[in-house]
C-alpha cells in the first residue's frame, strides 16, 4: 500500500495538484446530479450551498494553478463565498440574491478566463488541458445561471416561459444555461423578456466561440503532437 493510500485525503490532494480542471470539473457534474435530489427542501438547499461552497474553492485552486492573477480571484471568490452564507440564512431576500448572483457570475467568469489562459499557454495539450475543455464549458455555464437568475430577480419571472408560475429553480436555470450553451435547443423554458433574450444570445455566441476557438485548437495540437510522434 502506498503513502497516499495510507493518508486520508492523500489521493484528493494529489489529484488536484496533478489534474486541478479536472477535479473541478467532476466537482461541477456531481452538482448536477446531486441537485434534484435536495432542491425541494431546506435541508437540501442547505447541502447544495455547502456543495456550492466546494465548488468554488475547488474552482480558486484550479485558478490559482494558472497564469491568472491569484488576488482577482480571491477578490471575487471570497465574497461569493460570504454571500453564499448569507443567502442561506435570508433566502427572500432580493438585495442578497442579487449580490450572490453578480459575485458568483463574476467569479466564474474569471475563472473561465483563468482556464482559457491555462489551455492557451503552451503548445503541449497534456490531460489536465483536455479535462480543462470541458471545466471551461461547465463553468461558463455555471456562471450564466448565476446572470439568468439574476435577470429574474431584478426583472420578475415574465422574463421567462416555463411550465410553471414564479421563479425558476436553480436546476431549472442550470438547465436553460446548458441548453443554451451547447445549441441543442430550448425546450419547456425559454426567454421571453428582453433581458433574458439579450443574455441567452450572449450565452449562444460564447459557446458558439468556444467550439469553434478552444475545442478546434485543443484537437488540432492534439492530432500535430500524434503526427510528431508517428513520424519519430
Amino acid at each position: 500500500m502506498t503513502l497516499a493510500a495510507q493518508i486520508p485525503g492523500r489521493g484528493l490532494w494529489h489529484a488536484m495538484r496533478v489534474h486541478p480542471s479536472g477535479v473541478l470539473l467532476v466537482a461541477q457534474l456531481l452538482g448536477i446530479v446531486v441537485y434534484p435530489f435536495t432542491e425541494n427542501s431546506d435541508v437540501g438547499r442547505s447541502i447544495f450551498s455547502i456543495i456550492q461552497m466546494l465548488v468554488l474553492a475547488i474552482a480558486v485552486y484550479a485558478v490559482r494553478r494558472t497564469p491568472a492573477l491569484n488576488w482577482v480571484s480571491l477578490l471575487l471568490g471570497v465574497p461569493a463565498m460570504v454571500l453564499t452564507f448569507v443567502q442561506l440564512l435570508l433566502p427572500d431576500v432580493a438585495a442578497v440574491s442579487i449580490a450572490t448572483d453578480v459575485t458568483h457570475a463574476a467569479f466564474y467568469g474569471y475563472t473561465a478566463y483563468g482556464i482559457l489562459r491555462y489551455m492557451f499557454a503552451d503548445d503541449v495539450v497534456g490531460k489536465d488541458e483536455l479535462f480543462a475543455t470541458g471545466a471551461c464549458f461547465t463553468v461558463v455555464a455555471y456562471g450564466f445561471a448565476y446572470v439568468y437568475d439574476a435577470v429574474q430577480v431584478i426583472w420578475g419571472p415574465s422574463q421567462f416561459a416555463a411550465s410553471h408560475d414564479g421563479l425558476l429553480s436553480w436546476m431549472g436555470l442550470l438547465f436553460l444555461s446548458f441548453t443554451t450553451m451547447t445549441g441543442t435547443g430550448l425546450s419547456d423554458i425559454s426567454p421571453i423578456g428582453g433581458h433574458a433574450r439579450s443574455m441567452v444570445m450572449m450565452e449562444q455566441l460564447a459557446g458558439v466561440n468556444y467550439l469553434a476557438i478552444v475545442v478546434a485548437r485543443l484537437v488540432g495540437l492534439t492530432i500535430l503532437h500524434l503526427r510528431k510522434n508517428d513520424g519519430n
